[in-house]
């Protein structure tokens, strides 16, 4: 049938691919499993390019004509379309986040925040256990093919914000806050048996303290905190994967509710 489409038909069909695109470009920059340093830029676009024509013939919409006689109307819906990627690759990606939360207060518990480590794909310095936990998390998302179900979200998001049309409603309220919070719960979640250990450790070595005054607990805490929290670390670490495991599709319903404000 594209031989016998009209040049409005093809115009369209172009700039319905561009926005898809846009929106794959969103969630390539900021979804967690796509922030490796190694996969260069070019690569990025080529693929968000490439992985828009799977879903521009889904894409059952029309550009409006006050868009395509605009251009700053087409800069403003090439924005949202960004936008909205960029909020899809974000929230999914906060499992990931609590995760790595988790280890930064496993850390400061256990006293190993005092020795950081070059993150290569933040460029920053990270916790030995943020750092851990992080990448434990990204291979996992890959093992239950969480890259595949936030295509499936991107596509959803097409149906249900459709592209190059705006519906300009005012949402009753934003959720982003109760996400943030929701992250801040499972970390908190994940790292509660280690702040309970080292609690009773910390009570343990005040005992200690007051029947052996000559024992300095101080150069013995370090070590028996570190020791007691990578024990329990093993031992809750199948519980924190169950836990994350549970997180992943939860966290593609809260991107695909936390975009209906953009529409």
């Amino acid at each position: 049938m594209l031989p016998f489409m009209t040049n409005d038909a093809y115009i369209n069909l172009i700039l319905i691919h561009f926005m898809i695109s846009l929106r794959f470009l969103g969630i390539i920059l900021t979804a967690s499993v796509f922030l490796l340093p190694s996969l260069p830029n070019p690569i990025k676009f080529w693929l968000s390019i490439m992985l828009a024509l799977i879903v521009t013939p889904i894409a059952e919409t029309s550009i409006p004509g006050v868009t395509l006689g605009s251009l700053s109307f087409l800069l403003i819906m090439a924005g949202r379309e960004f936008l909205i990627g960029a909020v899809l690759g974000f929230i999914t990606s906060m499992p990931l986040y609590a995760l790595q939360t988790s280890g930064f207060v496993d850390g400061t518990l256990m006293g190993l925040n005092m020795m950081n480590m070059f993150d290569p794909m933040s460029q920053t310095q990270t916790s030995v256990l943020a750092q851990m936990k992080y990448l434990l998390a990204i291979w996992f998302y890959l093992h239950w093919d969480g890259h595949i179900l936030l295509a499936r979200a991107l596509m959803e998001s097409v149906r249900l914000v459709p592209v190059g049309i705006a519906l300009w409603d005012k949402p009753d309220m934003i959720p982003w806050i109760d996400y943030l919070q929701r992250v801040f719960v499972i970390g908190m979640k994940i790292s509660l048996p280690i702040f309970g250990s080292v609690i009773l450790a910390e009570v343990g070595l005040g005992f200690v303290a007051r029947t052996v005054p000559q024992m300095n607990v101080f150069v013995l805490g370090i070590p028996l905190k570190i020791a007691i929290g990578l024990f329990v670390l093993l031992t809750i670490l199948p519980g924190t994967v169950d836990i994350f495991h549970g997180e992943i599709e939860s966290a593609v319903t809260w991107a695909l509710e936390g975009i209906h404000f953009l529409r």
